[in-house]
Formats: C-alpha cells, structure tokens, sequence
C-alpha cells in the first residue's frame, strides 16, 4: 500500500504489527490507526485517533482488505477536510 498523494505531501503511511493495520504519521508522529475488519461477509475500516482512542470511521463497508484500508484513508481525509 502506498500513501495516496493527499497524505504524501503531508506525512506517510506505515505499516503496523499486522496485513490490516497501518498508521498515519504527522511529522513522525503516529496521528491515526487504520484498522481492516470483517464487516458482513466484506470488510470495515476502523479509523482511530491514536492520541485519543476517538473513532472518525463512518462505518462503509468494502470488498477487500486493502479497499477497505483505501476507503479508510479516503474517510480520514474527507474527515481532516483536505
């Protein structure tokens, strides 16, 4: 997964302990956890502030795990509003 060029220009995208989870960096600083779950037979991101444990997510369901990590960070960025 690559950091889509929105987040690129602004920090990065790191890989976290396991293939579902990676996190958002602000001046290489952890900001945000994406997290792939199952959701129906398809997959949810759970986005989570990591200063605070506040979830952003709305919730969207996708086919896959890396659609769904996508839609995470297309969620977080809308959410960020850039």
């Amino acid at each position: 997964m690559t950091a889509p060029p929105w987040l690129a220009t602004r920090g990065e995208l790191q890989r976290g302990p396991n293939q579902q989870t990676w996190n958002v960096l602000f001046n290489g600083s952890p900001q945000y956890r994406l997290t792939a779950t199952p959701a129906k037979g398809k997959f949810t991101c759970v986005v989570m502030q990591s200063v605070n444990g506040r979830r952003i997510d709305r919730g969207l369901e996708y086919a896959d795990i890396d659609a769904a990590i996508s839609g995470g960070l297309e969620e977080l960025r809308e959410s960020l509003g850039w």
